[in-house]
């Protein structure tokens, strides 16, 4: 071997350990430019995007009810004087001429696949309980009908707040998509308070139960048409708008909520309220209710969502 030999191989070595060194690191290169970058893949192929997952389809057929809320969906004065009466219920009740929804959406023995936990003079802060106490059965459906006690309350101040109320909402919604992910939740908005207290009004022994303190931010002094009565009613009525604006924001975020604008819009007349107290729905206040939850949940499309959609 000439001495030229003896120096041309190491040569050669190295020169091919520098080419190789230099191909992996161009190679470590274009795969980093690769993962940082635009996404775009290399020779002008196109990316591939992962699949979005499609949005949990609405049923109209749920084969479970859990009513959750205050007295209106337990029936309070619907049937006696100062009592609930949940046969009545317009979500889960068993009474044939309220037609409750368990009674129109449920296919085999509504009485055995429904159940009421709501509770008479139940604020929003009660709901999260409500909600881990119907966990435990797995509904697939859950109504949701409470707001009014947190404006009626003994006096305007001491009204639930707005910001309050949302949270309260919100951490119920959180506590039961916790439990039940793959639950439907309607949401009723809470009644007009002003047109309930409107047409209460005109009934004599309605106003003497009145008088018991039922509402009183709302129904205190029922004929003092005074500005400052005037103006505390329609301060109560703003407080309720709120919450159902509230209520409508946060269902909206969720894909499995139906907010139903329709029960505060509804124009309730004096032969759907309650022939005890004039304030709370009565045996045709509840089948209406029935009615209007029966349109949403059984609407195809969810309209507020698709406001929202617009909006966005």
């Amino acid at each position: 071997m000439t001495t030229i030999d003896r120096f041309a191989r190491p040569r050669r070595h190295r020169r091919a350990a520098r080419a190789a060194l230099a191909s992996a690191t161009a190679s470590a290169l274009l795969a980093a430019l690769t993962a940082c970058g635009d996404g775009s893949a290399p020779h002008g192929r196109a990316a591939v995007k992962p699949t979005a997952k499609p949005a949990p389809a609405w049923r109209t057929d749920p084969t479970s009810i859990a009513a959750l809320g205050d007295s209106i969906t337990v029936g309070f004065d619907a049937c006696t004087v100062l009592s609930d009466c949940p046969e009545v219920s317009w979500s889960t009740g068993t009474n044939p001429k309220v037609d409750s929804l368990a009674r129109r959406l449920l296919k085999k023995d509504p009485a055995k696949h429904s159940w009421n936990y709501a509770r008479t003079g139940a604020l929003m802060s009660d709901l999260p309980q409500q909600i881990t106490t119907a966990a435990a059965r797995r509904p697939e459906l859950v109504t949701v009908l409470i707001g009014a006690n947190d404006a009626c309350r003994s006096d305007v101040r001491t009204m639930t707040s707005p910001a309050a109320f949302r949270a309260g909402f919100k951490r119920s919604m959180k506590t039961l998509r916790h439990a039940l992910p793959r639950t439907q939740v309607y949401v009723a908005a809470v009644p007009d308070l002003l047109r309930l207290w409107s047409e209460g009004r005109k009934n004599p022994l309605g106003k003497q139960v009145w008088k018991l303190g039922i509402c009183g931010s709302m129904l205190r002094d029922p004929d003092d048409l005074t500005k400052p009565a005037q103006d505390r009613r329609t301060l109560v009525r703003e407080r309720v708008m709120a919450y159902n604006e509230a209520l409508a924001a946060v269902c909206v975020e969720d894909a499995l909520c139906r907010f139903d604008w329709s029960v505060f819009d509804y124009r309730f007349t004096g032969q759907q309220l309650s022939t005890w107290d004039w304030f709370h729905p009565g045996l045709q206040g509840q089948r209406q209710l029935a009615e209007l939850a029966f349109r949403t949940i059984t609407r195809k499309g969810n309209p507020l969502k698709s406001e929202a959609a617009s909006a966005g």
